[in-house]
């Protein structure tokens, strides 16, 4: 394992949350709600930074690979020029929101549910891979971009927040279990890991809009759900959440690169 890999499970790692507030827990904090992730009928589709990378390596009638696809929404901004999408992702809800969406736009769709890059050998490659907001939730990196090099005949493109997500909560950990959290790893250490591998990759910073907004019901719940606390602290996360000013956009990064 080189450093650069070790640094960034290491840092994953620190985002391990203490066994005394785990064991609290009502209910297991890692969720990944579908209603955040789906992609609405109603809901108008933005070119991004990285939805025009993919792009410029697409061919009319190509096809896309999308790992950890959530419901569709880094594929849905590839259609029309796309005519075969295929889904990849540990959730069996999300896959069945992917095939929704592409099936409401007469796309051809195939899906695998699993873990990448463990279900990476029964997955067809496509002419583009992409892979939104998903690095973080990999210790192991470097067989995960290996895998999505493989699978991609064109291009591969990631894109990830600057710094781990879950650093926008880091206040409420502090507020509520006085704990203070990491920030780290970060884009540009994933950058320079796809380098050691031999990838020429390239990357671009960019702003994008927040997701889709969620009812503050739920939001307070999901939210709850994450710092391991119970109904109860509902009120109290509510108001945190309504006295802090709303995120409109997230810093993300672009990851890129060539197929030789």
């Amino acid at each position: 394992m080189s450093t650069l890999t070790d640094q960034w499970r290491q840092a994953l790692l620190a985002w391990d949350i203490p066994q005394e507030i785990l064991s609290q827990a009502p209910t297991s904090p890692w969720i990944h709600p579908v209603e955040i992730f789906e992609v609405k009928e109603s809901e108008a589709v933005t070119i991004t930074p990285s939805a025009q990378k993919a792009l410029e390596a697409l061919p009319l009638g190509g096809s896309i690979l999308d790992v950890g696809s959530g419901g569709g929404k880094a594929t849905a901004q590839l259609l029309p020029t796309a005519a075969h999408v295929i889904g990849v992702d540990h959730q069996p809800e999300m896959l069945e929101k992917y095939q929704e969406m592409a099936q409401s736009r007469e796309i051809s769709v195939e899906t695998f549910h699993g873990d990448w890059p463990d279900v990476a050998g029964k997955v067809p490659a496509a002419d583009v891979v992409v892979c939104h907001h998903v690095l973080y939730n990999v210790q192991d990196l470097a067989p995960f971009l290996i895998a999505l090099n493989e699978h991609a005949r064109k291009r591969v493109v990631i894109e990830i927040p600057e710094h781990h997500p879950l650093t926008s909560s880091s206040g409420l950990w502090k507020h509520f279990w006085n704990l203070d959290r990491p920030t780290e790893p970060s884009a540009e250490l994933a950058l320079s890991i796809a380098r050691e591998l031999g990838f020429a990759a390239e990357i671009e910073h960019s702003t994008i809009a927040s997701r889709s907004s969620v009812a503050m019901q739920k939001m307070v719940e999901f939210t709850r759900i994450r710092l391991c606390l119970s109904p109860e602290s509902d009120a109290e996360i509510q108001g945190i959440l309504e006295s802090a000013p709303a995120d409109t956009i997230r810093e993300v990064a672009t990851i890129w690169w060539d197929v030789a």
